[in-house]
């Protein structure tokens, strides 16, 4: 019971992770945080009987940092639906850039990829 999941929402109540029952009490038995939801029982210490809660709330706002995406091949090709861009063909054999420079070969316009 004291390793069951429980909700830990930010102070403008939106989620931010789950954490262990026993951390959930400790953090409402410290002031960090107040409980909105319990349902699961008790939890008795020798002083004290306690709520096991299923959401807390932080008393407290944690920014959390946005991570950004990885510009990576695979996520260029799946934004993209694995559509060349210079010509519209859709194909799985892409490169990043399939475009035959003039130099060596290629068209002179972009409508001819190879």
């Amino acid at each position: 019971m004291v390793n069951s999941p429980v909700l830990v929402l930010n102070q403008g109540y939106e989620p931010l992770n789950l954490c262990r029952t026993r951390r959930a009490i400790v953090l409402v038995f410290r002031g960090k945080a107040e409980v909105l939801e319990n349902g699961r029982g008790e939890l008795h210490s020798i002083n004290q009987v306690f709520q096991m809660p299923s959401v807390i709330r932080l008393v407290y706002m944690v920014k959390r940092p946005h991570h950004q995406r990885k510009l990576t091949r695979f996520e260029v090709f799946n934004r993209d639906q694995y559509t060349c861009q210079y010509c519209g063909r859709r194909t799985r054999e892409l490169t990043l850039d399939h475009v035959i420079p003039r130099r060596w070969g290629g068209g002179t316009y972009l409508g001819e990829c190879s």
